[in-house]
């Protein structure tokens, strides 16, 4: 039956791109690797058509790069494009939280506990678990999830939350690499999760804008230290 075909490539394609993204976040698929549609479907064992598909979404996602006569590339960001996505989303996210404080509305009842919050703040304690612990990759996935869910809750507005969501996985597409050279690993992985969720349950969203910005402080800190690094000519984290 055709709707029968055309949602399982479409599972497929979204599987596809799911495992590739997921290689990129890790540090395997790494910046600057080149690959073709047809080595990406052997590798798989599937058609050509759903691996384009999902290739073309990674792109559109900002973690491939298209190139007509090379096939596809994984997108390299600079420490500049990593400084530049965190003052984004601390524009979005303090804008955000600025509105829900503004004098001409009520407070907000949807920052009190709910099923949602409930759900947001055990992904957080997942995330700040593997913070502490060092856990790159459980933190990923926990950090991603937790930012994703609690964006949406606290925008209510899928574009901002969309918008949201492809920055973090950029910055840890960017970042993911150069954390695993880290020497000091644990000082430079935020685990404020649980404390941010705290401040949005109390509806606190002063609490909420100073945990926003001592983690996008913390990050760009890290920004300069890496540019320092590169500046200074030396083997930095990225190894």
């Amino acid at each position: 039956m055709p709707a029968s075909g055309g949602v399982t490539r479409n599972t497929l394609r979204q599987q596809i791109a799911d495992a590739l993204r997921d290689e990129v976040l890790a540090g395997r698929l790494k910046a600057g690797r080149e690959f073709t549609v047809k080595q990406i479907a052997e590798q798989y064992g599937v058609s050509a058509t759903p691996v384009r598909e999902a290739l073309v979404d990674l792109c559109a996602q900002g973690l491939l790069d298209s190139d007509q006569h090379r096939g596809f590339r994984v997108h390299q960001y600079s420490v500049d494009d990593y400084r530049r996505m965190v003052e984004a989303r601390m524009l979005v996210v303090e804008g955000v939280f600025r509105r829900r404080a503004a004098p001409a509305r009520p407070p907000a009842p949807e920052l009190g506990i709910g099923v949602a919050l409930v759900s947001v703040r055990r992904r957080g304690e997942a995330a700040a678990r593997a913070a502490r612990a060092g856990d790159l990759d459980v933190l990923v996935g926990y950090d991603i999830r937790y930012w994703r869910e609690l964006g949406r809750l606290i925008a209510a507005n899928d574009h901002l939350a969309d918008f949201l969501h492809r920055l973090r996985v950029q910055a840890w597409a960017f970042s993911v690499p150069h954390l695993r050279s880290e020497r000091d690993l644990l000082g430079w992985l935020w685990g404020g999760h649980v404390d941010l969720v705290d401040a949005v349950t109390r509806g606190d969203a002063e609490a909420a804008v100073t945990v926003v910005r001592e983690y996008n402080a913390h990050a760009l800190e890290w920004a300069d230290r890496l540019e320092l690094l590169e500046r200074r000519g030396g083997r930095g984290p990225a190894g």
